[in-house]
């Protein structure tokens, strides 16, 4: 199964993992014992664009999931596509959480921060905390680079990272060193030092080369010389930490693998899975899709990902602007293939009369929109939950469509499942939501057993069908039309934007009908929520404080509330998938709950949300600065309105 194939890419299985016991390190600079105990780390890799960044953070990925460790990733790059060279707006960065515990997120403050120049060490600093680990590239804070970072003295020397424990390793001359033999020129030689920089850090945490080694040997396969001096600086990193003896500032600590069940995983980003996922369910309907996009960041990733899987039942169609390629992924359904597109925001909104006209029309459409920071052109590179009222509200007259949401990288591979399967089985465009953090994080996914999943049935003729059966005689529990494409003689039918009879499809401008109509189209959405899960608790408690989210704040809001049950208080966790309609039972569930907080990265979307559908009353907890939330903030919200919903009960 071609499908098997492309999961299984990049497996490991834990029971052949390496399995290292905690080897504390003390540093005599400052008390560090506590950051160095651990189970979990966090590191984070920053420099220019053109310095390798989100490479070098992807091989440490790697490392780290055959070590045997959980983790969750963050790549942070600026939209610009090459910032001029050591400015503060120029910075990318790599963020890993990686360890023994169930990790879900990929940390709030780096234990170590690998900096390549002035502006990727200010930049950055004001997320780490006392104690921390700076290894910088010495020889690159010299006068023009400060300058360029708009710095008016020297970090390294003025006292600003007297807080931090701090490596300033000449990186670029060690790299060059290292090179040497290999006859590269300057330009080259210099983009060897991420790969010097991942050597060390390999070394650090007791983490295999041999991942990476083979990637370079792939990667530069027709350029024998570039193979041999990006391994040269990978083995000279890991040798400087080896032989540097520079004790508990730079010591190496392996940390345990975490308890993974015996399955077969691989590290997954958001792209990949949702890619994944529509295949799976392509073979779940036995049916061809056509995916039909134009490029937009942060969506043109599943693109990417879906050209070249025609022999899994994908034809891809990049088009020339957002309306065609809506509108092709209309003509696609049309014609019997399931349309797919994708876009964020701004291309949303062009789509926006397409989709009326899918919703008219009754064809089945799954639309994915990678949210970003906006309004209008906004932050491309940054995440917010900025289109759920988009999603929810955002069409012309009573439009309604049904609407999810991915919690996790991984969890795309769920939720384009239930994309199509909704869209099949009700006729129905769809909208699923991730954003860009989920897109191009990554994060250690267990490889799924596809027989283990429901075929999706969709409304096609039967060709043993009576041919006088009208294409508009629809199922009453969903509502779902006849799927009857051109070609079928006995099923010939009118359709397009303008209103239609109810049972014939035929133009109509009666008045009565379209009250039948618009009520139908309600119905429909409304029956969805009848063929969904009932909404369950993720964790905690039934009562007290109920903390309710969606999408990519999942990880976050799961580690803070987990941590705030430790501590005795009393929480529960909900958290959505389906936004439109909401599960049947929310209503009833977040009854049972004293207060409700909403935390979201918007200025509050599903709050409004909640308390339109529901009447309720909720507690918001908004952050939009293209970050996504930190653990610590969120209990500290969470800790504010715990504590008083425990006194209202106790007075109860």
């Amino acid at each position: 199964m071609r499908l098997l194939w492309i999961c299984k890419k990049s497996t490991v299985k834990p029971s052949a993992l390496t399995y290292y016991a905690a080897l504390p390190s003390v540093c005599k600079a400052m008390n560090t014992q506590e950051l160095w105990q651990k189970t979990s780390h966090v590191v984070r890799f920053a420099g220019d664009s053109g310095d390798g960044i989100q490479l070098q953070g992807a091989q440490f990925t790697q490392a780290s999931a055959l070590t045997g460790h959980d983790l969750a990733t963050f790549p942070d790059f600026p939209a610009e596509i090459r910032a001029p060279a050591g400015t503060r707006f120029g910075v990318s960065a790599f963020q890993i959480q990686f360890g023994g515990d169930r990790i879900t997120t990929p940390g709030d403050a780096p234990d170590v921060l690998v900096a390549f120049n002035p502006a990727a060490l200010i930049v950055n600093l004001s997320q780490l905390t006392p104690g921390a680990l700076v290894i910088v590239d010495e020889s690159a804070f010299n006068e023009q680079r400060l300058k360029r970072a708009e710095l008016a003295s020297n970090p390294l020397s003025d006292g600003t990272l007297s807080d931090f424990q701090v490596c300033a390793i000449d990186i670029a001359a060690l790299t060059l060193e290292s090179v040497k033999p290999f006859g590269l020129g300057a330009k080259d030689s210099g983009r060897c030092k991420n790969f010097w920089a991942l050597g060390l850090i390999l070394w650090m945490f007791d983490q295999p080369r041999e991942p990476t080694a083979q990637w370079i040997r792939r990667r530069f396969s027709r350029e024998p010389s570039l193979v041999d001096a990006n391994l040269a600086a990978l083995n000279a990193g890991h040798a400087y930490g080896e032989t540097a003896e520079l004790g508990a500032v730079l010591a190496q600590h392996p940390i345990p693998s975490a308890p993974l069940e015996s399955v077969e995983y691989r590290t997954i980003t958001g792209a990949e899975a949702l890619a994944l996922g529509l295949v799976a369910a392509g073979e779940l309907a036995d049916i061809e899709m056509m995916f039909c996009s134009y490029p937009i960041t942060p969506a043109s990733s599943l693109l990417h990902q879906l050209t070249g899987l025609e022999d899994a039942g994908v034809t891809t169609f990049q088009a020339e602007d957002e309306i065609a390629a809506v509108c092709s992924a209309i003509g696609a359904s049309y014609a019997g293939k399931l349309g797919l597109t994708s876009s964020s925001g701004p291309g949303v909104a062009l789509k926006t009369e397409a989709l009326g006209l899918a919703v008219a029309a009754e064809l089945p459409l799954v639309l994915v929109n990678s949210q970003r920071a906006g309004p209008s052109t906004g932050m491309p590179t940054k995440t917010e939950q900025s289109d759920l009222y988009q999603a929810v509200y955002g069409r012309n007259a009573d439009t309604p469509i049904p609407v999810v949401a991915s919690r996790s990288p991984g969890d795309c591979f769920d939720t384009a499942i239930e994309a199509v399967r909704i869209a099949l089985q009700h006729m129905t465009p769809v909208i699923m939501l991730t954003d860009g953090y989920i897109a191009n994080a990554s994060e250690l996914w267990p490889l799924p057993d596809i027989d283990q999943y429901a075929s999706i049935s969709t409304t096609r003729p039967d060709p043993l069908m009576d041919k006088d059966t009208k294409v508009f005689a629809r199922d009453p529990a969903t509502e779902a039309r006849l799927w009857a494409t051109p070609g079928d003689p006995n099923h010939i039918y009118r359709v397009g934007g303008i209103e239609k009879d109810y049972n014939t499809g035929n133009i109509s401008y009666d008045a009565a009908n379209h009250q039948r109509m618009t009520d139908m189209r309600s119905r429909k959405l409304a029956n969805v929520a009848k063929f969904i899960p009932k909404q369950r608790i993720e964790q905690g408690s039934a009562h007290g404080l109920a903390v309710v989210a969606w999408g990519s704040t999942y990880g976050a809001v799961f580690q803070a509330v987990k941590e705030m049950l430790r501590e005795g208080f009393d929480v529960g966790q909900i958290h959505l998938r389906h936004l439109n309609p909401l599960p049947s039972n929310l209503g009833a569930l977040l009854s049972r709950f004293n207060q409700v907080l909403v935390p979201e990265l918007n200025a509050g979307q599903l709050a409004t949300v909640l308390r339109d559908r529901l009447v309720l009353p909720v507690i918001q907890h908004n952050q939009v600065n293209g970050q996504p939330f930190a653990v610590a903030d969120l209990k500290a919200v969470i800790r504010a309105h715990a504590t008083r919903s425990m006194k209202e009960t106790s007075h109860g």
